[in-house]
């Protein structure tokens, strides 16, 4: 059996990363995956009918677009390319206009209504690259203190007080609070306003990309890149067991707790693993995507230019939704996110058809199919919906984490990012990448900073274990 300085396990978008760094360093990496597709969350089949292009994860990708170790990275070369909406996100209302997410600040103010939005943001816009490269990543002295200040302080808020501080009218208060709820964490808890603004930061610096031809397309450059550097994937390949693997002075895992506790066992210290049993996992999503005839009918016109929308209405309803899944309810109105790609990317669907992405929130693991709720939310927002689907795919969260066994009961972002595992997950470590045995590391979306397709995680996990 052949050796290697490093195995990484999982070939999600942090497994990618940790092995690029790896081999950026002139280390010679084993990448395994146990699906026959590589990417994890940033993957595209056809769901539905033949030629339709469905993202089996995320379709939108802000952190992605935004990320400075993807930024890094010579992936143009290797067939990525961005396509950027006009308008990265509306949000609708029954009664009114909708509230625009833009790249430009000042148009995005003449939207969402009177705020102190401009002085806020605009600033942190400016310092997009600075100030990422101080939060996406575990605790540090950072290396821009007055720019981390500046957003910090604000970010630690609950989403509320924040929406509550920063703008005046209440379709303002719902439009930050719908892009706040993209973080897993209740509204009304400290730093979820963190969330929201780190999005729409990104939205101003980035916008809120698609990749040509689906999120596979992101795994593609990023395998086609490691391959450039002499690594090697194996797919199709699960580990069951660390002691499955061939010999290596290292190894990274791509996994949340629940699977380092099942591959590592006996070999990790009792204390250690009582930690990891009581990591918390957040709430599930509940998706559904679908081939359609034409594009969604918007009441609003507004909506045709996003590629993401943001359906629930009322401030009072969204918060209504997103408090559901933490009670342990799924949502009566769901906030439902939807993505509308082939209308910006023709090579999605058929000539003259379309294709839609959507989730909403529900108790981790549940099994109330929301199919009909969600498609009524559209339906509210779009009259005539309905009439234009013509197959639909629903990923229930069992649905999802048979799809990839790291979205725990359907929990999108590797646990839940309560105050106490935002930079602890997922145990209080000095090192959070580290564990108790000194040649293995974490590099999933359990560890800082989180969930999102940016392969920081992989990267500081990648980082951390050369340092050893």
């Amino acid at each position: 059996m052949a050796s290697y300085d490093a195995v990484v396990v999982g070939a999600g978008p942090n497994g990618l990363a940790a092995a690029i760094t790896l081999a950026q360093a002139g280390r010679s990496v084993l990448l395994r995956e146990a699906a026959d597709t590589p990417g994890g969350a940033a993957r595209s089949a056809e769901l539905t009918l033949p030629g339709f292009v469905h993202d089996l994860g995320s379709a939108v990708h802000p952190m992605g677009a935004g990320s400075p170790f993807f930024r890094g990275l010579p992936l143009a070369e290797h067939g990525l390319r961005w396509i950027e909406p006009p308008v990265a996100m509306a949000y609708p209302f029954d009664d009114e206009p909708p509230a625009l997410l833009m790249r430009s600040v000042d148009e995005t103010v003449a939207s969402v209504g009177r705020s102190v939005y401009r002085s806020l943001m605009a600033p942190l816009a400016k310092q997009w690259d600075a100030l990422a490269s101080d939060t996406l990543g575990p605790p540090h002295w950072p290396h821009h203190p007055l720019v981390l200040a500046r957003f910090g302080i604000p970010a630690m808020l609950p989403a509320t007080a924040f929406a509550q501080a920063v703008f005046g009218e209440p379709r303002g208060r719902a439009w930050f609070l719908s892009i706040a709820a993209h973080g897993p964490l209740p509204m009304s808890s400290s730093p979820s306003a963190a969330f929201g603004m780190m999005l729409a930061l990104a939205a101003h610096r980035v916008s809120w990309p698609i990749p040509a031809g689906g999120a596979q397309s992101i795994t593609n450059a990023l395998v086609s890149y490691f391959r450039s550097l002499g690594g090697c994937l194996e797919t199709g390949a699960p580990v069951g067991d660390l002691g499955e693997l061939p010999p290596a002075r290292t190894t990274l895992l791509d996994v949340t707790p629940r699977q380092l506790l099942r591959m590592a066992g006996d070999r990790l210290p009792a204390g250690y693993r009582r930690a990891l049993t009581r990591y918390r996992y957040g709430p599930g999503a509940f998706k559904v995507d679908w081939a359609l005839s034409s594009p969604i009918p918007w009441r609003s016109p507004e909506c045709a230019w996003a590629g993401t929308v943001h359906l629930c209405g009322s401030e009072s309803e969204l918060l209504a939704s997103e408090r559901a899944p933490w009670e342990g309810r799924a949502p009566d109105r769901p906030f439902v996110l939807l993505a509308q790609p082939s209308l910006f990317d023709p090579t999605r669907a058929p000539a003259g058809h379309h294709t839609a992405w959507a989730y909403c929130h529900v108790p981790n693991a549940s099994a109330t199919d929301m199919t009909e709720r969600m498609e009524q939310q559209i339906e509210r927002f779009a009259p005539g919906f309905r009439d234009c689907i013509e197959a639909r795919f629903v990923s229930s969260p069992a649905v999802l984490e048979r799809q990839n066994p790291n979205l725990v009961g359907g929990d999108i972002n590797g646990g839940a990012t309560t105050l106490s595992q935002l930079f602890t997950r997922p145990t209080p470590r000095w090192d959070p990448y580290s564990t108790p045995l000194p040649d293995v590391f974490l590099c999933s979306s359990s560890t800082p900073p989180g969930g999102g397709v940016h392969g920081m995680c992989g990267y500081w996990a990648a980082r951390a274990a050369l340092a050893r």
